[in-house]
């Protein structure tokens, strides 16, 4: 079984798509109205920095189509800490915010970690064990973003396994020391592709999106597929997105 390939971008406002991927003149109450359906995923990254109202989550589900998905980046109080298990009350907040507003639009929850942080086994288990499986009568999947070297080894890879977490697939050419982990820990698959560039119209070139698109139906056939174009040369990646949506079909 074949299972789905959700690609997209990380947000959804940036003053130089308008005009690039949106249409000149279009009101910027309507871009997500418009990147949802260009798109089949967003990665909400605002929630990193901030919370917001239940109001705002069930708007963004109001606006984008049936079948739409959200990633959620988890805020960096839960993770910029030197212990992590001390972050429960960080974790429940950013939890209770209203995301579960997003109803069956609610996907993966990314927990990015900085760079500083390196792998202590005793440490990351004591983080896992905040995460629920659920909220609200939804089911919530989670992904781990490392940024450290520390973190590719078998210990971490089968303390995630025995969670049911992702870990990220991160791939960024200008941080050649970040791990590029390719491990089925979860029934599903992250990755976040951050290495287009602006004199490429797509971001990429044919080959380098043809390779993409063979690991990503290699991944479907574990679980459901989540790519994200972000970072890199960020005015290129709605394109990206959406010639790698076209490779796909």
């Amino acid at each position: 079984m074949t299972h789905p390939i959700r690609v997209g971008i990380g947000g959804w406002t940036y003053e130089p798509w308008r005009g690039v991927f949106y249409p000149d003149k279009l009101s910027q109450k309507k871009e997500l109205e418009f990147a949802s359906r260009a798109l089949t995923s967003i990665e909400i990254n605002g929630t990193y920095y901030s919370g917001f109202k239940i109001d705002t989550w069930m708007k963004w589900k109001a606006e984008t189509p049936d079948g739409f998905v959200f990633a959620v980046k988890a805020s960096r109080f839960c993770t910029n800490r030197k212990v992590l298990a001390d972050g429960a009350d960080s974790v429940a907040r950013f939890l209770d915010q209203g995301l579960t507003a997003l109803g069956d639009k609610l996907g993966p929850i990314n927990w990015q970690f900085m760079a500083t942080k390196t792998f202590d086994p005793v440490d990351f288990e004591g983080f896992l064990k905040l995460l629920p499986k659920e909220k609200d009568g939804l089911r919530l999947r989670h992904a781990l973003e490392v940024r450290s070297a520390t973190f590719d080894v078998p210990e971490f890879y089968d303390l995630a396994a025995r969670y049911g977490v992702a870990i990220v697939y991160a791939e960024d050419d200008e941080a050649p020391t970040w791990p590029r982990i390719d491990q089925p820990t979860a029934d599903f698959t992250y990755a976040r592709l951050m290495s287009s560039r602006e004199d490429v119209a797509s971001g990429m070139t044919g080959a380098e999106l043809d390779a993409i698109a063979a690991r990503g139906r290699a991944w479907a056939e574990r679980g459901d597929v989540f790519a994200y174009f972000i970072a890199g040369a960020k005015v290129r990646n709605p394109a990206a997105a959406q010639a790698l949506i076209a490779r796909l079909k």
